[in-house]
């Protein structure tokens, strides 16, 4: 399903541990770090896609998590150009995502990477908030810049506290009320 300017709608996920860690999942036999993400299907509301795909991507149940926050507006990335695309007059642009911002209310043996036939994920490991995250792929590194600056307010020690996100060769510092 892809919109008229087209960008097919997508969750993102971020979990956060006690100690306001994030999750990060390795992508299958690459060296590619991200969070768990993954398209709405048809009639499906943003919540119950991001549930869907928690469970598919990491094999959490909706007792395992609870929602901090989501973001505000639809973030878009474009995926490069592949020149080996069969269909040239695709109008597939990228993906336009609502983040959310979840708390891991279970334990970490409850994370299950093959709940599904083809797992997105073979490695998983819990980071800082606010770590560098030159280890996501590029196309996607403005985005998540993005989500976790606004998502970052929904954290309850993350009041009056300034945080610097490094992205590619530029900082952003955030200020959170």
């Amino acid at each position: 399903m892809i919109d008229r300017e087209g960008y097919r709608p997508n969750v993102g996920i971020i979990i956060t541990n006690d100690v306001h860690q994030v999750f990060w999942g390795k992508r299958v036999r690459q060296h590619a770090w991200q969070f768990p993400q993954g398209g709405i299907q048809h009639g499906e509301t943003p919540e119950q896609a991001m549930y869907r795909e928690l469970h598919e991507e990491v094999g959490l149940l909706p007792d395992h998590v609870k929602i901090l926050g989501r973001t505000r507006e639809w973030m878009r990335y474009e995926v490069p150009k592949n020149p080996n695309r069969r269909d040239e007059k695709s109008m597939y642009r990228g993906q336009k995502q609502i983040w959310f911002l979840l708390h891991l209310v279970g334990r970490d043996c409850d994370v299950c990477l093959r709940a599904s036939p083809h797992p997105e994920f073979d490695a998983w490991r819990w980071n800082n908030y606010w770590v560098d995250i030159n280890a996501v792929i590029e196309f996607k590194r403005e985005v998540y810049t993005r989500a976790l600056n606004e998502l970052a307010g929904y954290l309850p020690s993350a009041k009056n506290h300034k945080h610097v996100v490094r992205h590619v060769h530029r900082e952003t510092h955030v200020s959170i009320r």
